[in-house]
Formats: structure tokens, C-alpha cells, sequence
């Protein structure tokens, strides 16, 4: 019984701390932050999807008059809210980064200089940066 007690005690907390703990990146170029900005969305769209099986327990448990499924339901789709609004936000602080560098003709960083390049492509207009050495 004493093991059965520390197993789940020892289960509750990794967990707790798999889903509280949060994975922090940071971008080390434009093409980082293009795939962190899509990585976002994709996160933002599963806890939605979460949020929306969590609240059909939630119902499910509250239809059947059983409280622990109907608990565990609202509870996961009140966190599963609070993550895609925290995602949300998150996404949008991401995209005015890299709306503030292509706002830029030019910007410095680790000894190279990245200017601004427009191309058109089959009537699409892309922008990127071309990379050159700092002259000092």
C-alpha cells in the first residue's frame, strides 16, 4: 500500500510538471521564428481541441449525474482555455517580431549585416535577407 502511495504521488507530480513546465525557444533567425509563429498555431489549435473533448465530458459527466467526469471535464476545458488564450497572445507577440524586422531595410547581428530582398514569384511577392560581412 505504502508503495501504491508513492508511485502515484511520484506519477501526480511528473504529471503536473510535463504539463505546467512551460518549453521555452528562442528564434535564432528569421526562418526560427517563421516555424515558431506556425508551431504556435498548431499548438493554439490542439488545446482548442482538447477544450472542446474536455467540455463534452464535462456534459457527459453532468448528463449521466456522474461529478467526477463532470469536475474533470470543466476542469480540463477551463485550463485548455487558458492555454490557447496564452498561445493566442503568445502568436501575436511572435508576429509583430517578425513583422518588426521586415519592417527594417536593413538590421546588424553577429557581425554580419542582413539587408532587406523583395522577389517575385508567379505574381506572389516575397521578402527575405541577404547575409554580408560587416566591414569594419
Amino acid at each position: 500500500m505504502k508503495f501504491d502511495l508513492r508511485f502515484s504521488g511520484l506519477a501526480a507530480i511528473l504529471a503536473v510538471t510535463m504539463v505546467v513546465a512551460p518549453v521555452t525557444a528562442s528564434a535564432q533567425s528569421l526562418s526560427d521564428l517563421s516555424k515558431l509563429v506556425d508551431r504556435r498555431q498548431d499548438k493554439k489549435n490542439e488545446w482548442r481541441n482538447i477544450g472542446i473533448a474536455s467540455g463534452a465530458l464535462g456534459v457527459l459527466g453532468l448528463l449521466k449525474k456522474d461529478n467526477t467526469l463532470f469536475f474533470a471535464g470543466a476542469a480540463g476545458a477551463l485550463y485548455s482555455a487558458n492555454r490557447y488564450e496564452q498561445d493566442r497572445k503568445s502568436q501575436s507577440k511572435l508576429q509583430r517580431t517578425k513583422a518588426a524586422y521586415f519592417s527594417r531595410p536593413y538590421f546588424n547581428r553577429d557581425g554580419y549585416r542582413y539587408t532587406r530582398q523583395t522577389k517575385w514569384k508567379d505574381g506572389k511577392k516575397y521578402m527575405y535577407f541577404s547575409k554580408s560581412k560587416l566591414k569594419r
